[in-house]
């Protein structure tokens, strides 16, 4: 048995993840009307053929407005529920948990896709039929230069956001994931409310920390309510803003402590998203500190990101306490087999085969070797039929 803490299973309510090693949700921009279709079956199996425990599906839209682009994955209806479930089935086929990220970007939505260009789409610069659309969020503030000026969100419409976000929960349960992660990072629309650079509400819902936390705990326990208690929550934070004029890591701690008694099991630290240019160190694990900080400080389990780009560097983050996941990005999209490769280097060379037929061997047992192909040695048997 190996000694790693690395791929030690975790378990969260009841589900367990055989390893701490999680895909990042990473933006595609490679749908169409929000469906999902065989680009994110080979794109997210391939992660799961490469031994991550759990593979998060990227920030997806709970409603049309609520997407970045055009080229977003959605669920704000239940004709998008097959195709998610299509990824989910075969990702348990392989032995990984499946997890999904629901977002709305608020005045970040309606941006171009990252090859198409930077920030939003305009009439001048849309793709035929892409039209751009009315953007919304805390207050009628840009997310920088050259940003249309959102609408700010009534009560009463914050209310329809949120039952968005049930709805697309609910969704969830439907395809089958295992794993409900909230987007409150990135500069997104719940970061739009935690952040004082975005929020300028004079309401409950503006103002003081407590204040300007008051709508993403809302959501947040709205989604806990409408998802299994058997299954965990994350959510993803920005734990610091790009600006130190904006949330600060003690915001996010007291945010933190507010999401786990409502029941979160898992806070996502990354970072950034509002602000000017990055106004904090940097380096590899650079956002490491703030997951640890989270975790002592919240008392409630972290997931770090960031420039973690090797196996022993992961495996000192679970193994020093930082954190208890570690979640990958660019490396898993450069060497999907990450989780396989980082197995080898920690605990020796043995070989590893995806789960084509056969008897499923269940997540650490697959990583840890095996004596042989799984229909055992020698020649095909050939058997009378009955």
């Amino acid at each position: 048995m190996t000694s790693s803490a690395l791929f030690d299973p975790l378990t969260l309510r009841g589900v367990t993840l055989p390893n701490r090693l999680v895909v990042a949700p990473m933006c595609q921009y490679s749908v169409t009307d929000g469906f999902v279709g065989d680009y994110h079956l080979v794109h997210l199996g391939r992660f799961a053929l490469g031994g991550f425990g759990l593979v998060v599906v990227e920030a997806t839209g709970v409603t049309p407005e609520g997407r970045i682009s055009h080229g977003d994955v959605g669920l704000w209806s239940d004709e998008h529920v097959p195709g998610q479930a299509r990824v989910v089935d075969f990702l348990h086929a392989e032995g990984s948990l499946a997890g999904i990220q629901l977002a709305h970007a608020g005045a970040k939505a309606s941006s171009l896709r990252p090859w198409d260009g930077n920030g939003p789409v305009t009439r001048e610069n849309a793709r035929p039929g892409e039209a751009p659309w009315p953007t919304v969020s805390a207050s009628a503030v840009p997310v920088g230069p050259g940003w249309p000026t959102p609408h700010a969100l009534t009560a009463d419409e914050l209310a329809g956001v949120r039952e968005a976000f049930v709805a697309a929960t609910r969704r969830s349960v439907a395809a089958g994931f295992d794993v409900v992660e909230v987007h409150a990072a990135h500069g997104y629309l719940l970061n739009q409310f935690l952040s004082p650079l975005t929020n300028r509400r004079e309401d409950a819902y503006g103002g003081s920390r407590e204040a300007r936390m008051r709508f993403p705990l809302e959501v947040v326990e709205a989604v806990r309510a409408a998802w299994p208690e058997d299954r965990p929550l994350f959510v993803r934070v920005s734990s610091v803003d790009a600006s130190r004029d904006g949330v600060t890591v003690e915001d996010t701690v007291a945010f933190a402590r507010e999401l786990k008694a409502l029941g979160v099991d898992v806070v996502d630290t990354s970072g950034g998203g509002l602000g000017g240019g990055w106004e904090h160190p940097i380096g590899y694990g650079y956002q490491v500190p703030f997951a640890a900080r989270i975790r002592a400080e919240a008392d409630i389990a972290t997931m770090a990101a960031g420039l973690i780009v090797d196996a022993r560097q992961a495996e000192a983050v679970v193994a020093g306490g930082a954190a208890d996941l570690v979640a990958i990005a660019r490396e898993a999209q450069d060497d999907p087999n990450f989780a396989v490769h980082a197995a080898r280097e920690l605990d020796g060379s043995y070989d590893v085969y995806p789960i084509q037929a056969g008897p499923r061997l269940a997540g650490r047992d697959r990583l840890l070797g095996s004596l042989g192909p799984w229909t055992g040695p020698g020649p095909v048997q050939v058997r009378a039929s009955a």
